[in-house]
């Protein structure tokens, strides 16, 4: 059996051992996955939390469980505290695509050649030309500074979370921010559930700051999506959405620098 229709098998089991028509949410503990795999003669993966990452960021819910949602909405699996999840009903798309038809803004390269040429993975690499190329900075129109990457900590209610760096900022009227960023290679998507755990994160670790949650995804030829989200009545939206290309510095045409010069005094 290959991996994904031993892992639609397992998560299909878990969830029809607590569903009834009618129920928007219900919590279930790690420990059901080990012993549901026995009771399907499974073989459990050797991390037991790649089933729930799988079915948050890389695959769709099995069809079975996505048709017990009500119109217009769907299942999405949250944390709920230390070994704990909960599959909760959600108003809006639980995976977050890069808008296809956004302009892209060139910029200079600064990435140096010996890191492009070492990273490891597509995240790695995501992660390292966002600093190098301080484009949370260009994003964000705020200063901003790596302050932790893979910061992983416990948050009450919550149970471990990983966020993949943590920015800190400060902007021109002297206001501080805090940064948290999900960065996603091609083949892994944002989701929803990530962006609520930076949310928290902040709430807990950083009170005093605003929190400002940012993702940031490679698309093809390299192009990379920003998006900055805000929670607005419960719910994840996109508040802000970017592309950029890198580029060698000769690429940058007149024409190029006349455009984004029109563009700033539109915004201003």
């Amino acid at each position: 059996m290959g991996k994904k229709n031993r892992y639609e098998k397992l998560i299909g089991a878990i969830f029809f051992s607590h569903f009834s028509k009618g129920v928007t949410q219900f919590d279930f503990e790690r420990q059901e996955i080990e012993s549901h795999a026995r009771k399907l003669r499974i073989k459990l993966p050797k991390n037991l939390g790649d089933l729930v990452y799988s079915f948050r960021y890389r695959a769709s819910l099995p069809e079975k469980i996505r048709s017990c949602a009500p119109a217009g909405k769907e299942w999405v699996i949250l944390p709920a505290g230390r070994s704990r999840y909960r599959f909760v009903v959600t108003d809006v798309a639980s995976q977050i695509t890069p808008n296809e038809l956004l302009a892209e803004t060139k910029v200079p390269d600064a990435t140096p050649g010996v890191i492009s040429m070492y990273a490891l993975n597509d995240e790695q690499a995501l992660l390292a030309k966002l600093r190098y190329n301080r484009l949370i900075d260009v994003f964000t129109r705020t200063a901003c500074y790596s302050l932790q990457s893979h910061l992983r900590t416990f948050v009450p209610r919550v149970g471990q979370v990983e966020t993949d760096e943590i920015y800190v900022g400060v902007d021109r009227r002297g206001a501080h921010y805090v940064f948290p960023v999900q960065a996603k290679g091609k083949k892994d998507r944002l989701n929803v559930v990530q962006v609520r755990q930076d949310l928290e994160v902040c709430k807990h670790k950083f009170p005093s700051l605003i929190c400002r949650s940012i993702g940031a995804q490679f698309m093809t030829d390299e192009v990379i999506a920003l998006f900055e989200f805000q929670e607005d009545a419960g719910n994840i939206r996109v508040a802000l959405e970017k592309h950029y290309r890198l580029v060698p510095p000769e690429e940058l045409t007149p024409d190029d620098l006349e455009k984004y010069k029109r563009a700033t005094v539109d915004d201003d």
